[in-house]
């Protein structure tokens, strides 16, 4: 039998993004550091050479002007993925990315489209803190006219990033850096994992968790420690967020009558919020119990020990959803091997 290919998160984007360049000339690749000899921690590895400047460029420090570029030539014919090294300052181009890229194919009835893939890395590094850590993908979760995906596997990093760069309207392209260390068997020819499909990765009966992004890691590593301690825990990845697949939460729900939300963000109108009260309006008078946890309330620390306080880590949501079983918080005995993996940095 032979064996699976298994690829890293950052050999996943940059597969789907050659092959997508290599099928359809109208992509193009650009953003700081895309050509740099790093090639953006890999995901942008060789292209510059195989595509040439007209294809795959630098760019200026300018996220506004250059996110009008992106979608000038997305209006022009072309699909540009453009690269943001950092989600923090995707709020220099707020105005281009929700009142121009986003209402384009509404104002003009569906005549005109802005076919435009965002890519924007989030999560903690190497103590660079309040500015450059933030996950804001709530942000455009509230925007009608973007869609927003958040694959937690290099398989789904390939899938969702073809099925964006394909895609007619402007995509979110939200990716962790500490799923950079990923590694699973990933298919060599194209394919797509398209918008509006959560997914089961593993079933269970007590409690519901959906973890979004790296959270989605934790929680897999939450769900061993809660077998441990003899709590049988569904885990469900969202994937896309924007549009949400409610169908295979709820279901999963009804099933467990309880809910732990996990975010790469902050809770207040964030992913988790909106998910929990879903939830709730659809099981109305049905018995249900549902909990949250993301970042804590204060913007990013810049200093590890304040860091492991800031974000949730397995044995948190362990000890979280054990309380919505068992009723009582338990903090199970941490494990090496459950350990996240450090950032090395720099970008």
């Amino acid at each position: 039998m032979p064996q699976e290919r298994v690829l890293s998160w950052p050999q996943a984007v940059c597969e789907a993004t050659d092959q997508a360049m290599a099928a359809d000339p109208s992509v193009l690749l650009f953003g700081l550091g895309v050509d740099d000899h790093k090639a953006i921690l890999g995901t942008t590895q060789d292209l510059a050479r195989k595509y040439g400047p007209s294809r795959v460029f630098d760019t200026p420090l300018s996220e506004d002007a250059m996110t009008g570029v992106a979608i000038g030539l997305a209006l022009a014919g072309m699909r540009p993925i453009h690269v943001h090294i950092r989600m923090d300052f995707l709020m220099l181009a707020m105005n281009q990315l929700v009142n121009m890229a986003a209402k384009t194919s509404y104002i003009y009835g569906g005549q005109e489209h802005v076919p435009l893939v965002v890519r924007a890395i989030i999560g903690k590094s190497w103590g660079q803190g309040a500015q450059h850590s933030q996950a804001l993908h709530s942000f455009f979760m509230h925007v009608p006219g973007i869609k927003v995906v958040a694959p937690a596997t290099p398989y789904d990093a390939k899938g969702c990033l073809t099925a964006a760069i394909r895609d007619d309207n402007p995509v979110l392209f939200v990716e962790h850096r500490l799923l950079y260390f990923l590694k699973c068997p990933v298919p060599q020819e194209s394919y797509s994992v398209p918008p509006g499909k959560a997914r089961i990765v593993a079933a269970g009966k007590d409690v519901t968790l959906v973890g979004i992004s790296h959270m989605q890691l934790e929680c897999f590593r939450a769900r061993i420690y809660l077998e441990e301690m003899g709590v049988s825990a569904e885990l469900i990845d969202p994937i896309w967020l924007s549009p949400l697949d409610m169908d295979t939460i709820v279901d999963s729900v009804r099933r467990t009558r309880r809910l732990c939300v996990v975010d790469n963000g902050w809770l207040t109108c964030g992913a988790s919020a909106e998910i929990v009260a879903r939830v709730c309006e659809t099981l109305q008078g049905e018995r249900i119990q549902v909990k949250r946890l993301g970042f804590a309330p204060v913007p990013c620390p810049p200093t590890p020990p304040l860091e492991n306080l800031f974000y949730p880590d397995a044995r948190r949501i362990a000890s979280a959803a054990h309380a919505l079983v068992r009723g009582a918080e338990r903090l199970p005995d941490e494990r090496a091997d459950l350990k996240s993996a450090e950032f090395k940095g720099p970008f």
